[in-house]
């Protein structure tokens, strides 16, 4: 398999794809990275839960759905890219959709949402967006 240039984007995009056709899980291969990303978006009920599959080589995201069987992320963008990086202080971390969604930062504390960065008053790269 070919090393990817931005496993984020392509941990985005399989989740992207499998809420467009309402697959219940959708698999990922593993980093610490991912791992923090697939914890944050747990704590926020975008996935049901997570685990490793595969002795280890993979995670499994089982992705969250509303009442009427609607996937509960209706949108992900990556925002900090490869070839161009963003990063914001404390005081320009984005609100995504009004405060609706979350935008998922990268700190010197970890990985975390927006409004936790607010809190601790620190910025960060914005890795991407959650809706």
């Amino acid at each position: 398999m070919a090393a990817l240039s931005d496993p984020v984007a392509d941990m985005f995009t399989r989740i992207r794809n499998a809420a467009a056709v309402s697959h219940i899980n959708v698999r990922v291969p593993v980093s610490g990275l991912k791992m923090q990303i697939a914890q944050l978006l747990h704590r926020h009920g975008y996935l049901r839960g997570f685990q490793l599959v595969s002795k280890g080589r993979e995670l499994r995201l089982r992705l969250s759905f509303d009442d009427q069987g609607e996937p509960l992320i209706k949108g992900l963008k990556r925002v900090s890219k490869p070839g161009r990086r963003v990063y914001v202080g404390k005081d320009k971390l984005p609100r995504v959709l009004g405060g609706l969604g979350i935008a998922i930062i990268s700190t010197s504390q970890g990985i975390m949402t927006d409004r936790e960065a607010r809190r601790q008053g620190i910025g960060g790269e914005v890795l991407g967006e959650v809706w």
